[in-house]
């Protein structure tokens, strides 16, 4: 699993996220954009959601269908990618079109877009490459894992969907455990 090149793209608001020691790190979260593309995953990104530190939503590092890596913001800085675990993971988001456009509908909940090799081989190599900088770094999960809440479906109220899928049914979790000394962190 050789490392993959890193295009380093900091997101505007990069430096008022909240600095954290590396070594407190011990966990990647794998993600899935739920976009269509990486320039609208950047768009997204961008927005501002908490105005008192003007900062938004986003993951560390965003790997490409095509195997392509960028990072957008630095894994000394706490992102926001994921309720509750974000002072101690870095965010990994593979670009995958998952539910989109309707995200929470009841009858568009089907994750069926399959992750490509190139982009698998890429996120394998980045976690092992991450993994020799932060000793501490022993534990995986998906977005899915850590945040189980249910909402209403928007058509139709009376039915709950999942707030997150990601980064959903296709994403192959054998195939990444194999590549990788990390272990699964249960869910909550």
């Amino acid at each position: 699993m050789p490392a993959p090149s890193i295009v380093h793209a900091p997101l505007p608001y990069q430096d008022r996220l909240q600095a954290r020691d590396t070594a407190t790190i011990d966990l990647v979260v794998i993600h899935c954009t739920e976009l269509p593309d990486l320039a609208i995953a950047r768009e997204f990104g961008e927005r501002i959601h908490y105005p008192g530190s003007g900062t938004g939503n986003s993951g560390h590092f965003y790997v490409d269908r095509d195997g392509s890596v960028q990072q957008w913001v630095d894994i000394a800085r706490i992102a926001h990618h994921v309720r509750g675990y974000n002072a101690r993971s870095i965010g990994i988001e593979l670009v995958n079109r998952g539910r989109w456009p309707h995200w929470h509908d009841a009858a568009h909940q089907a994750m069926d877009e399959p992750y490509g090799d190139a982009q698998i081989a890429s996120l394998t190599g980045l976690i092992g490459q991450l993994r020799m900088q932060l000793p501490s770094l022993q534990l995986i999960a998906g977005h899915e894992d850590l945040d189980t809440d249910e909402i209403e479906a928007r058509d139709d109220p009376s039915l709950l969907v999942r707030r997150k899928r990601d980064p959903g049914p296709m994403f192959p979790w054998a195939r990444v455990l194999a590549a990788l000394p990390l272990r699964r962190l249960p869910s909550p």
